[in-house]
């Protein structure tokens, strides 16, 4: 669901960087109390440059370089969040997010219930993740499980410059924290027309992607063009695929996911984490609350493997790959 606050006829061919740096300049231009603030995010523009610009238009009091601690960085923020605020606090890479944690859990995702609603916490914590890039241990990690499970924290996960600029948007006026999760393989992997002027994306609305009548494919993030390029293969062997693009973890969509599976009556989902504990698992469960009597084979899942993100040309056999999308979707339909 798109919500327009302008005329949106006027629009720019963006990636998912460009338009993520659209969406935080829609935002610092049109409320003072916004603030963009993490490690290198001024002065170099951060380390993908999604806040290139940014300092040098609006100044070094809104755009701020911080010192080389997260926990400060999310700390700093949520002090600055309950004092009329909104803060968006970049993690140069989801694997550097871990000492953080502790203030997220704390802190950010419960303060509306620990003052029983006299404090909100509007603030975005954005962090690039997933493997691909060929970037060193720890930079590739995609915990979105991990943020999933702290009632009070919304997820949200964009895979398209369009998604990328409404949500950051959205996720910037919500009143509640909310963790942006960027893929770092759709950064500068595409490119869409995206309107110049402000828009939201509702948080908590996936997306249908691709209408189909045999399956049905759920998936999120860095994984969208995977299964895209699995589906025009399958296709070409006559299963009709329907893709789901989650958009928002946190509060899921069950809705469209019960929608498409009880038409296709079969379901695979897909994405990059490790497969134990991954949140695919609430995406299964969630089908079989839903829609389990409508199924005409069990809920196929392809992830990553349960080790950690692997160096160089091996992400390349960790991530799920069209292939693997493939035989998942073979083995629900041959049930």
């Amino acid at each position: 669901m798109v919500i327009s606050t302008k005329n949106l006829t006027e629009t720019k061919s963006m990636t998912v960087i460009q338009a993520i740096n659209d969406g935080m300049r829609v935002m610092l231009e049109a409320d003072n109390t916004t603030l963009v603030l993490g490690e290198d995010v001024g002065k170099n523009g951060g380390v993908f440059r999604a806040t290139d610009g940014l300092q040098e238009r609006f100044g070094d009091d809104r755009v701020i370089d911080t010192p080389l601690s997260e926990s400060g960085i999310v700390g700093t923020s949520v002090g600055l969040a309950v004092n009329g605020f909104k803060p968006i606090a970049e993690m140069q890479f989801m694997g550097f997010i871990y000492p953080a944690y502790d203030q997220i859990m704390t802190h950010v995702s419960r303060i509306r219930m620990r003052t029983m609603g006299h404090f909100s916490v509007p603030m975005v914590i954005r962090a690039p993740y997933g493997a691909g890039v060929r970037a060193p241990e720890i930079h590739s990690d995609s915990a979105e499980a991990l943020f999933t499970h702290m009632p009070g924290l919304k997820v949200v996960c964009p895979s398209s410059p369009f998604d990328a600029k409404g949500l950051l948007i959205a996720s910037v006026k919500d009143p509640d924290p909310v963790l942006f999760m960027e893929p770092m393989r759709n950064y500068r992997a595409s490119r869409e027309e995206v309107p110049v002027d402000s828009y939201s994306v509702e948080i908590g609305k996936g997306k249908l992607v691709k209408e189909g009548n045999d399956v049905s494919i759920i998936t999120w993030g860095a994984m969208v063009p995977v299964v895209e390029n699995a589906v025009q293969q399958i296709e070409n062997n006559g299963v009709s695929c329907e893709i789901i693009d989650l958009r928002t973890l946190y509060p899921l969509d069950q809705d469209i996911i019960a929608q498409s599976v009880e038409k296709t009556q079969r379901a695979v989902v897909v994405h990059e984490a490790q497969g134990t504990g991954g949140f695919g698992n609430d995406v299964v469960t969630s089908i079989n609350d839903t829609s389990f009597l409508y199924l005409k084979a069990p809920v196929e899942r392809v992830t990553g493997f349960d080790i950690p993100v692997p160096f160089s040309a091996l992400e390349d056999h960790y991530l799920p790959t069209p292939k693997r999308v493939q035989e998942a979707v073979e083995k629900a339909m041959n049930f």
